[in-house]
Parts: C-alpha cells; structure tokens; sequence
C-alpha cells in the first residue's frame, strides 16, 4: 500500500437483469456515479452485494468491471467464503485479477473459536500479496474478533484496516486503546457512523449511499472538518434511512432506495424476493419522508 485507506467506501449492491444474471453495464454505471459523487474506495460482493448468491467467477467479473472505473481508487473485493480453502482461492484470484485489496470475513455457516479464527485470516493473508481489510460482524456471523485478536494478527503487515460492525459503539475505543493507529478503522454500521467518526474512526463502509451518495460523503467529510453541529444536522436528517441498513433485508431496502431515487432497480436474487405488501409500503414511505425535506447540502 502506498496510502493508508481513509473515508468513505461504498459497499455497493450488485445489478441483477430481471431473470437475476449479471447486470455488468449497471454495475459499473453506478459505481462510476459514486466515485463522481465523492467516494474515496468501492468494496463489491459483500453482503450488501449479496456474496452468498454469487459465483467465484461471477465476483471476479465484477472486480473487474469496478477496477475498469475506478481510476486510482482503491477496489477492495469481499472475501467470504465457507472455508478456508475457498477464501485463499478467491484471495489469489482477486490478486491476479488487479484488486487493491480485500475485505476478509471469518469462515461463513461454521462459527470458528479464536484459535480458528485467527489461523483462517492468517491463512487468506498468506494466500496473497494484498492488503486486508478485517471485518467483523457477530451479531451477523457469530464469530466476534477481540480487540486482544486484534494484537495478536498486528504482526502480519497486511492486516491494514478494520471495519467494525459490532454494533457497539465502546468496541471502537476498546479497540484503539489495544492497538493504537495500528490499523485503519472503518464503521461498518451506518446508523453509528457519525458517533464512530467522533470517537476516531477513519473511514466509513457505507451501505445508503448507493442512493445517497453526496450526503453520506458530506457528513464525513463535516466530521473531519470539525463541523459537528452540520454534521449532527445532516445525520438526524440522514438516519430514519440509515436504520434500514441494520436489518435482515437490507438488500431488500437499500435497492428499493435506488429505484426510488433513479439509480437501480429492485432486481434481487432467490432465496431474496423484492419486497412486498405492508412490509414495502413501510419501507417506501421512510424514503418518502426523508425525500420530502431532503436538505441543501452545505460546501465543505
């Protein structure tokens, strides 16, 4: 790495056609757009991306579709796969396919103990020359990665970045108080991203703003100014929308975002169904609202 990875780093959804093939010429249309509206880095095929339904080659050709419009941001590809020996494939591949770095989860379905943790994230790091962005994310995967885990991997150089989804907002000073400025901390909870950005996180792994881009990118970028009161103004504006990141159908929600907003359809792939009935009715009338007072963005 020539720079250590800051800001905002969209974890976009992946375009599906209706008959839930690749939508390659979406994909990077949008991704395009987030980098014009202000994204530091683009992270594809997490769970947002919907990973769990995608083939190995299906994650490469959007790797590589990403890479051929992103200039010199960075492309960070998810790793998360049901073994170790799969996650080390895809490490390599990603590689060799011109990815900047990747963002590594525990073995998926079974729930590792510390000592299988560890040696998996060893393992994927040996596996390849890239940079890796460790994840963590119990309340979604079960496996919880400490901050004495954290110590403990600091010796591999490339584990240069964290993205914290605990959901606790004290993991992040735990963190800090274990490991220093060791590693690059990124929220990855949106409706706890400006509270992590005041207790010194240095990037955020956003999931609305696929549809909202310019305000995600505004309110970090108030908070690294100093701008707190802006800030808290356009969070408070920002978060009935953010909370639907924190929920089992997140993907669900955030591409009824897009649609909404003109930038993507609801096109999900099975066992996901768009949304339906009173559940979608619900969830369009928060986008409805927040559109309704959607406020002027100040410069920063």
């Amino acid at each position: 790495m020539t720079q250590r990875w800051s800001g905002v780093f969209p974890a976009v959804t992946t375009k599906f056609n209706a008959d839930e093939s690749l939508d390659l010429a979406a994909t990077a249309h949008h991704i395009r757009w987030q980098l014009d509206c202000g994204a530091d880095g683009i992270i594809v095929c997490g769970s947002l991306g919907e990973a769990s339904t995608l083939t190995a080659d299906e994650k490469l050709a959007i790797l590589q579709t990403a890479k051929e419009v992103a200039g010199d941001k960075p492309v960070l590809l998810t790793v998360a796969e049901d073994s170790t020996r799969a996650a080390c494939a895809l490490a390599a591949a990603a590689h060799a396919q011109g990815a900047d770095g990747i963002m590594l989860l525990p073995a998926m379905r079974y729930v590792s103990d510390e000592r299988e943790t560890l040696n998996h994230y060893r393992c994927v790091a040996d596996a390849s020359p890239l940079p890796v962005m460790i994840y963590n994310n119990p309340v979604a995967y079960g496996v919880n990665i400490t901050p004495d885990m954290y110590r403990a991997l600091a010796a591999e150089p490339k584990f240069v970045a964290i993205k914290e989804s605990s959901g606790d907002i004290r993991t992040l000073t735990d963190v800090i108080n274990a490991v220093g400025d060791r590693y690059a901390i990124f929220c990855g909870v949106d409706d706890l991203a400006l509270e992590s950005l005041l207790m010194g996180a240095d990037g955020w792994v956003a999931g609305l703003v696929v549809a909202f881009p310019k305000e995600t990118v505004a309110i970090y970028r108030l908070a690294r100014a100093g701008r707190w009161s802006e800030a808290r103004t356009l969070y408070r504006w920002f978060a009935p929308l953010l909370h639907l990141d924190v929920s089992m159908k997140l993907v669900q929600n955030l591409k009824l975002c897009e649609a909404r907003v003109g930038v993507g359809t609801e096109h999900v792939r099975a066992p996901r169904l768009p949304l339906a009935g009173a559940e979608r009715e619900r969830v369009l009338a928060v986008i409805e609202e927040r559109l309704s007072t959607r406020p002027t963005l100040p410069l920063v």
